[in-house]
């Protein structure tokens, strides 16, 4: 599923995945963040590239540049910080384990 798509030289973004309805990108606060950050832990992660020439807003390209890197790496790394937390908090889970 996509979540972030660049359209008609502007960036947007989504918090419904049974919806097609989308946000541009400069709206975006704490709360989306944090909403998008669960879907790309728990499924299917799309986004468009990054391409500066697409994005003709200069506040839409500067959002989106760095949505955009954040997540690729976090979609990128994400087995890899997920068995650092199940690392983490091993010895915690299995003390109090019932």
């Amino acid at each position: 599923m996509k979540y972030l798509k660049i359209e008609n030289n502007k960036g947007f973004f989504r918090l419904d995945s049974t919806k097609d309805i989308w946000s541009e990108i400069d709206q975006i606060n704490k709360d989306n963040l944090l909403t998008l950050l669960k879907f790309a832990t728990e499924g299917e992660f799309e986004m468009d590239e990054y391409v500066s020439d697409l994005l003709q807003n200069p506040a839409h390209n500067i959002i989106y540049k760095n949505i955009h890197g954040k997540f690729n790496d976090f979609v990128t790394n994400k087995t890899r910080f997920q068995d650092s937390v199940e690392a983490t908090y091993k010895t915690a889970l299995e003390k109090y384990k019932v």
